[in-house]
């Protein structure tokens, strides 16, 4: 896998690279280098928030609007909102410093098993998604979804037919972050019922939810 990571901190970038040895990887130190070395070939970017030249999550909201590469931020920025901003800029995870290498490349190989996964395009019935577009159409008509819509009804259509537990939905969506709502997840299931009119999303009683698979 080509992975990018940018971090001003030249020694942390080094001890990062050497931690994934077996991965091809392009180190940039501000964001101007980071713009100057993304392309099409970068399949995933570590990616710093406090950068001499800028925020890492501008650089991440400029990212979504061409791509889906997965993104993980890794910054010493560890409060609740901070956690909460990174994920909803489109980030697939979020790791605050100090850390630990090895759980680092735990949470980069759990990252790219996820998006290996995710179905390029799903159609069923009057749905048709792209998620590597982030098109969503209900009737042929465009639908907005934020991207904590986008990563919930992900999951669901990848496992279509299959109850998801409310704990394993919660980790997934909200990528393990030490405070969620407790009602987050029924807000997000509401918004998306109301956004996918007519969605087989069904609520299992005290257990959690599942896209019905197309009779």
């Amino acid at each position: 896998m080509h992975i990018l990571i940018v971090e001003d901190d030249q020694v942390l970038n080094k001890g990062i690279a050497l931690s994934l040895n077996n991965d091809t990887i392009t180190q940039a130190y501000s964001l101007k280098e980071a713009r100057s070395c993304f392309n099409e070939g970068i399949e995933l970017i570590i990616l710093d928030i406090n950068l001499p030249d800028g925020n890492g999550l501008d650089f991440c909201r400029e990212i979504r609007k061409q791509s889906q590469v997965p993104i993980i931020f890794l910054t010493a920025n560890d409060l609740e909102i901070d956690i909460v901003s990174g994920l909803e800029s489109g980030a697939d995870d979020y790791i605050t410093k100090p850390f630990s290498l090895a759980v680092l490349r735990a949470r980069v190989s759990a990252v790219a098993r996820r998006n290996k996964n995710v179905p390029a395009n799903f159609k069923s019935g009057k749905f048709q998604f792209n998620f590597a577009e982030m098109i969503f159409l209900v009737d042929n008509q465009p639908v907005e979804l934020s991207k904590t819509e986008q990563r919930l009804l992900r999951l669901l259509v990848e496992n279509a037919g299959q109850i998801l537990s409310r704990d394993f939905l919660l980790d997934r969506v909200w990528q393990g972050a030490e405070f969620v709502e407790e009602n987050a997840l029924s807000v997000t299931i509401k918004r998306l019922r109301t956004k996918l009119a007519g969605a087989p999303i069904k609520t299992v009683y005290a257990i959690g939810y599942l896209w019905e698979k197309e009779k």
